[in-house]
C-alpha cells in the first residue's frame, strides 16, 4: 500500500510542477504515517505518535533511506 502512495504521490509531484518527490506524509488523529524512497528498489515508511518531533522524525528517516540505499546498492 506504502508503495502505491509513493508512486502515485511522484506522479502528482510531477503534474503539478513540484519537483521530485521527497516523502508523503499521512496525519491521523492518532499520529503519522511517512514513506519516502531509500534508493532505486526499496521503500522506508514510518508509523509514528501524535508526539513525535516531525524535524527528527524526518532528519532520522532521511539518515536511514540513505543506509538502506547504500546496503542494498552493494548487493
Amino acid at each position: 500500500m506504502t508503495a502505491a502512495m509513493l508512486s502515485l504521490g511522484e506522479r502528482v509531484a510531477v503534474e503539478l510542477k513540484k519537483g521530485l518527490l521527497k516523502k508523503i506524509f499521512v496525519e491521523g488523529e492518532e499520529g503519522y504515517i511517512v514513506t519516502m524512497q531509500a534508493g532505486d528498489d526499496a521503500v522506508l515508511t514510518v508509523s509514528a505518535t501524535s508526539d513525535t518531533k516531525l524535524g527528527l522524525l524526518f532528519l532520522d528517516m532521511e539518515r536511514a533511506a540513505n543506509k538502506v540505499a547504500n546496503i542494498l546498492a552493494f548487493q
